[in-house]
């Protein structure tokens, strides 16, 4: 199982954001929905072994964190609309410490970044980190940051975490995730 978690500073929790202003009165809901596009579709398919993790640091509510499940997601198009519908939808029901299932393989919950760092191990995507492509093995699991670079908190809490890097240039967080898992790819095809 492949593991992405992509921490939104500014992403809307209440789920009251307007599908047609992702950017503004979603807090950058578009950067992460775009994530979780990266991180689900193939052409024509879904990666049934990826799960993508969205933390939600904005307001109104204390932060959430949503589940993206490749083995169970339904009716998941790829465009940021149909992402932003699914994560709407998943922040429109009452969620406690454990996550619930909103719409199939959508789940959401309470908690935020240092939570999900206690239960999974993440290698960080940062384009000062060890070029993965010189990495005999990579990990399964990275965490990302949005538009934004971590906050001096969230440096604190991943300090010991192996960094990685896709290439000499800093990318978005969606395009790190498509190269990444192209890497993967090519790996697990025999094709490196």
């Amino acid at each position: 199982m492949k593991r992405f978690a992509i921490v939104g500073h500014v992403a809307e929790t209440g789920g009251t954001f307007s599908l047609n202003d992702l950017p503004g009165s979603g807090g950058r809901m578009d950067v992460l929905c775009r994530c979780v596009n990266s991180s689900l579709f193939l052409s024509h398919d879904l990666r049934r072994d990826v799960e993508c993790y969205l933390v939600l640091c904005g307001e109104p509510d204390p932060e959430k964190t949503i589940l993206f499940r490749g083995s169970g997601v339904r009716h998941l198009s790829p465009d940021e609309r149909s992402s932003a519908a699914f994560i709407k939808k998943a922040l429109s029901i009452p969620c406690g410490d454990e996550f619930r299932e909103s719409t199939p393989g959508v789940y959401v919950r309470r908690g935020g970044l240092s939570r999900l760092l206690a239960e999974i191990p993440f290698a960080v995507l940062d384009e000062a980190g060890e070029d993965l492509r010189r990495v005999p093995e990579l990990p399964e699991n990275y965490l990302l940051s949005d538009h934004q670079n971590f906050t001096p908190a969230e440096e604190e809490a991943i300090a010991g975490a192996a960094r990685y890097s896709v290439g000499p240039r800093s990318l978005h967080a969606d395009h790190a995730i498509t190269v990444l898992l192209n890497e993967i790819d090519r790996r697990e095809s025999g094709w490196v």
